[in-house]
């Protein structure tokens, strides 16, 4: 029997009610909770940083496998979105996806200023004193965050900052 891709019949009903539901369950949520890395056990997705000056990002989970871009900023914010030995599938800013070896990500987080200028202010209130402002593609390191805000550090600069400007942690995320 050569298989069109339709659905005929009862078989073809169950396949199709199935697909569906699948389809419906988001990615990241089981019914035991939210999604675990299969080799590290940790959430996914997760954000996590670059490690090094420079990471090749390969199509696949291997040496083997071509390299697709190279990243060049130590610091920089990751998605990781899938685990597969020593190798991490990740998600950039942009959307794009590779994989990189896991000696090149470290748990360190770090965000991305991705609006055109961010307030460093003193204190979790945009009535505090302005310490700094960041720009642009500037990566921050995370130092705690709350349901709004994220505590934070860069060149020496330290100070509160509203999370819609960022990316590299969810809006809902609290970091201790």
């Amino acid at each position: 029997m050569v298989n069109s891709g339709r659905f005929s019949g009862m078989q073809g009903l169950f396949r199709a009610v199935l697909l569906c539901l699948l389809v419906a369950i988001p990615a990241s949520v089981s019914a035991e909770g939210p999604k675990r890395g299969s080799v590290t056990n940790l959430p996914l997705p997760r954000f996590v940083s670059l490690k090094s000056d420079k990471a090749n990002v390969r199509r696949g989970p291997s040496l083997s496998h071509r390299i697709d871009w190279v990243f060049v900023r130590r610091g920089y914010p990751l998605e990781v979105i899938a685990e597969y030995g020593h190798w991490r599938r990740v998600r950039d800013v942009e959307g794009a996806t590779g994989w990189l070896h896991y000696s090149l990500i470290t748990g360190a987080r770090t965000a991305l200023v991705t609006a055109e200028n961010v307030d460093l202010f003193s204190r979790p209130d945009p009535a505090s004193r302005l310490n700094a402002q960041a720009e642009k593609n500037v990566i921050l390191r995370l130092l705690e965050c709350n349901v709004s805000w994220c505590k934070v550090t860069a060149d020496g600069q330290k100070g509160w900052v509203l999370k819609d400007g960022l990316w590299g942690v969810r809006p809902d995320e609290v970091l201790e």
